[in-house]
């Protein structure tokens, strides 16, 4: 069902002229001529100063792919871009005013992307031109590669890939290299380089309705830059698999589009069509490297990733492929001062993955344990194993709740987080804890949580754990007053580098309350499981009782308190479960044995 599109905007009729406003303001090397409502033109600001003895390279058209076509504007690059309204191509006198205003006597080259209106309007401007004199070039760029040939008198459209035919020539001009030969460069590029594109949604205009074209589970392939339907609608696929069929559609032998054989040397552009995240973007690179390589033979020179032709606020991506030779690279590698293009890397690329660094004292111990679990575990082995197994499983089993209220005061992922951590418990404790040393299990738990957790949550818990070894190691068998001490340190650790306190709705709203009932009834002689016990009671009652506090660590800072005191501290409660689980285990083991020691 169509409804209306959200934008942050004055007048839907204004958006173009206030985003060139904004752009001018933004980056001092760029200015626009005074001729709003009807002119919108950017061009470079150096250049009115005095008479320009360049080529000039002009491009543009409809607005709606920020940053292109006025982004590129500035040294080594467009000299100006001619901006129309949104996904409307500009009308001539903006392109005639924008060809008079840089254009001196080395002339202006027009690349002009492979649509109806844009041919025409930039062809009626070119030969309004040069009617009056002026040197006028066109190159048409239409890299797209969705669909088969023949395109009829329509042709291919231009894409993403023009972007790379805008720095081709922008260099050649900038290298003082005259009209003829720039317009060569740039048609020589414009045929070296195909693009496809995969959308997750429709972009929406200002002002107009979001379309209900594609529907929830699926994807456009083969999609144009200004929101017209693609070659075909299907299933959302991994983008392993999106990345493969882009690539070998773009590729292919049959339809011929690229002269990219098994072989060839190319250049990789991933570009983000506006709404999506350059997460997703750079995933996508990833993949396709290894494809290209791998798979097609290519040996890939230089990537870009990015947002460099949009589509308003359209979910997916296009990928664009050029054949490189040695005068394209230098082409692409000459400085600019354009502000969107991106800050490359020249020459070789090297290695993206080396080994990680282990210090030379590390010898004990490595990323792969060198652990192995004792043949027979002692007493103390085998109360480890149960707690340790007992807390686990509490936090596997809370994992909907913790996330249910954590969706409510955090990010959502309380018990999927702190389920990982309990998982790689369990099974590193199955292959390499030495539960006979208390000291070095705790050591390990810590490693383990580190490793799957991430985050804040993470990290925490190993601070948590190497305080307590600190306090453990070198004792063969520990004695309760040494859990307390180590309890009492782990907590500690976790304040100082945490900054959180009592009653700041964080995890040690459990622990410190569980810390000082353990050291109060273990201090009065009374029973070590009776002290474990009611500590953990302690700790259930903190971690409830957070309900009431005001967040002043981690995300629920940003909360509403009205929506704090309608749930616990997700890492809170989580803290009490599994506390008070090891507590009930060791219990249940010990039952009815006599309990000098945890």
């Amino acid at each position: 069902m169509a409804y209306q599109g959200k934008k942050l905007i004055n007048d839907p009729n204004d958006v173009v002229t206030e985003f060139i406003e904004g752009l001018v303001e933004t980056y001092p090397g760029l200015q626009y001529l005074d001729g709003f409502p009807q002119i919108k033109v950017v061009l470079r600001a150096d250049v009115l100063s005095a008479p320009y003895d360049k080529v000039a390279i002009i491009s543009g058209g409809g607005s709606g792919h920020e940053p292109a076509h006025a982004g590129f504007v500035g040294p080594g690059m467009l000299t100006a871009a001619i901006c129309g309204d949104v996904f409307t191509s500009p009308p001539v006198d903006s392109i005639l005013a924008g060809i008079r205003a840089v254009t001196g006597s080395m002339g202006c080259l027009l690349i002009v992307k492979n649509y109806t209106g844009d041919r025409l309007n930039f062809g009626l401007a070119a030969e309004q031109a040069k009617s009056e004199g002026y040197k006028v070039e066109t190159v048409v760029v239409g890299d797209d590669c969705a669909l088969p040939p023949p395109r009829g008198i329509a042709g291919r459209r231009g894409l993403a890939g023009t972007i790379l035919v805008h720095k081709v020539a922008g260099a050649a001009a900038d290298a003082g290299l005259s009209l003829a030969d720039v317009a060569a460069e740039a048609k020589h590029a414009s045929e070296m380089v195909g693009t496809m594109g995969v959308a997750l949604s429709v972009c929406t205009l200002p002002g107009q309705v979001t379309s209900d074209r594609l529907g929830p589970g699926l994807m456009e392939l083969g999609l144009g830059i200004h929101g017209e339907p693609g070659a075909a609608v299907v299933d959302l696929q991994p983008v392993d698999v999106v990345v493969s069929h882009v690539l070998k559609q773009i590729l292919s032998p049959e339809t011929k589009y690229v002269p990219i054989t098994r072989g060839s040397r190319v250049v990789l552009m991933i570009n983000g069509l506006g709404a999506i995240p350059m997460m997703e973007l750079m995933i996508a690179a990833g993949k396709a490297v290894p494809q290209l390589q791998v798979e097609h033979g290519l040996a890939v020179d230089r990537v870009y990733t990015g947002s460099f032709m949009t589509s308003l606020d359209m979910a997916g991506f296009s990928i664009s492929i050029m054949k490189a030779d040695p005068a394209i690279l230098q082409r692409l590698d000459a400085p600019t001062s354009a502000p969107s293009w991106p800050v490359g890397v020249e020459g070789d690329r090297p290695p993206t993955k080396i080994p990680i660094p282990v210090p030379a004292s590390c010898s004990r111990k490595t990323n792969e344990r060198t652990f192995n679990e004792p043949q027979e575990l002692n007493e103390q082995g085998c109360m480890m194993e149960v707690a340790i197994e007992a807390a686990a499983n509490e936090i596997i089993n809370l994992r909907e709740k913790l996330n249910e209220w954590d969706s409510k005061v955090g990010d959502g992922d309380c018990g999927s987080t702190m389920h990982r951590g309990a998982t790689a418990v369990l099974e590193d404790m199955k292959r390499c804890y030495p539960l006979n040393d208390a000291a070095e299990t705790v050591n390990e738990i810590g490693a383990s949580l580190r490793r799957v957790m991430g985050g804040t949550s993470g990290i925490l818990y190993d601070i948590f754990c190497k305080a307590a070894y600190a306090s453990l190691k070198g004792n063969q068998v520990i004695t309760p007053s040494q859990w307390a001490t180590a309890l009492e340190a782990s907590v500690a650790a976790v304040s100082k580098y945490g900054g959180a306190l009592a009653g700041y709705r964080t995890m040690l709203d459990a622990l410190i309350p569980a810390s000082k009932v353990l050291r109060e009834i273990l201090d009065t002689g009374d029973d070590a499981l009776k002290a474990f016990l009611l500590s953990s009671e302690a700790a259930l009652t903190g971690a409830e009782s957070t309900k009431n506090m005001h967040a002043q660590a981690g995300r629920s800072t940003y909360i509403a308190a009205d929506l704090l005191s309608s749930v616990p501290d997700p890492g809170a409660m989580a803290a009490a479960a599994w506390y008070r689980a090891a507590a009930l285990a060791v219990e249940n083991k010990l039952r009815p044995s006599e309990t000098e020691q945890l």
